[in-house]
């Protein structure tokens, strides 16, 4: 078969990534690599692809069947327009854009001109989300009522002192790894309908947030709460117990969400399952029924680059679509603003969050 051609834009470390999986696709090709800096000449040599400055530079003279945006946040608007505009399917990185009114001005783009636009949430392609999703709607653990969530891990000291930024505000946990366990969250329980937070700095001294509590409330009617923070020596985070991304350590007797329903629990992504048999058996003093849930274990960059060529061809739909990369960046723009201002904020997606409505505390 004809490999799909898909050219990456953003020779950084996730384009990087990209790349790699692109080259050992059997269904895309890197067709083209898209960046303005020096280094990636050597990457596009090392590849054996043609290099480009610009978007409108690949456009015109090297046409892929598709692109893959992984250039800087404040350039994801942008980039996407040019991509829209030509009419080329594209996976863009998240978040979406660097705010919620120009993540809007995007999803209006989209719904008006019809081109594929991927969000590259990877965790979203994850065979341990997929299945954990499965025994959710199953109805294996019953009505939903709850989920206890982490992402407790310890940035370096070089991670702060390389990158000024990481120190000041919109540089936190929150902005930078909490998007992705908000879209796991919603895939998992639901729609996310309200958040509450409290953050703190005491630890590092920074002017931003290097912890932070958040409660949440699903559309379903569930409650979530979720320990969220860059300094603490822990491994309950996804990086360290999915076993997915290999430049990790990581520890199989860790998990860094627990949901539980009615009839059981599931913990994630060890999938060990406690459930009750019958219903007139359910109580405290009664012992569960224990087990681990089979599956498969990928990466899903690899398996995101296949769906986005499924995309490209028109085989399918964008698993992760423009709305739901708004949805994202809404909820996690309002974790932030509910630990500053602390309030609640209506979340549901009727509501601009660029209002930050907000109601009391029930």
């Amino acid at each position: 078969m004809n490999r799909t051609r898909i050219a990456v834009a953003g020779a950084g470390y996730i384009g990087r990534a990209h790349m790699a999986v692109a080259q050992q696709s059997g269904t895309c090709m890197l067709s083209a690599i898209v960046d303005p800096s020096a280094a990636a000449g050597a990457l596009a040599a090392e590849a054996g692809v043609p290099l480009y400055r610009t978007l409108d530079e690949l456009l015109e003279r090297d046409r892929p069947d598709g692109v893959i945006l992984a250039t800087p946040n404040q350039l994801h608007l942008e980039h996407a327009q040019v991509c829209l505009a030509a009419g080329v399917p594209t996976l863009l990185e998240k978040p979406i854009a660097s705010t919620v009114d120009e993540a809007e001005t995007l999803v209006a783009e989209v719904e008006r001109c019809g081109v594929p636009l991927l969000i590259g949430h990877h965790r979203a392609h994850s065979p341990i989300m997929a299945r954990a999703r499965q025994l959710i709607d199953e109805g294996k653990l019953g009505k939903l009522v709850a989920v206890m969530g982490s992402a407790v891990f310890f940035k370096p000291d070089e991670y702060f002192s390389g990158a000024e930024w990481r120190r000041k505000p919109g540089g936190g946990p929150i902005l930078l790894n909490m998007i992705h366990e908000v879209h796991n969250l919603r895939m998992l329980c639901g729609d996310i309908v309200a958040v509450q937070a409290f953050s703190s700095h005491a630890t590092r001294g920074f002017p931003v947030e290097d912890t932070v509590a958040i409660n949440l409330r699903f559309a379903n009617g569930a409650l979530g709460s979720f320990m969220l923070s860059d300094t603490a020596a822990s491994a309950r985070s996804w990086e360290q117990t999915s076993q997915e991304n290999k430049a990790y350590p990581s520890y199989p007797d860790e998990d860094c969400y627990v949901i539980a329903g009615t009839f059981g629990s599931l913990s994630v992504p060890t999938m060990r399952l406690k459930t009750y048999g019958k219903a007139e058996d359910r109580s405290w003093w009664k012992p569960f029924d224990v087990s681990v849930a089979d599956l498969t274990r990928d990466d899903p960059l690899k398996l995101q680059l296949e769906h986005f060529g499924q995309v490209v061809r028109g085989e399918t739909a964008p698993l992760v679509s423009a709305r739901d990369g708004l949805q994202n960046l809404r909820i996690t723009e309002a974790i932030a603003h509910a630990a500053n201002a602390g309030v609640v904020v209506d979340t549901s997606p009727a509501v601009a969050m660029n209002s930050f409505a907000h109601s009391a505390v029930h």
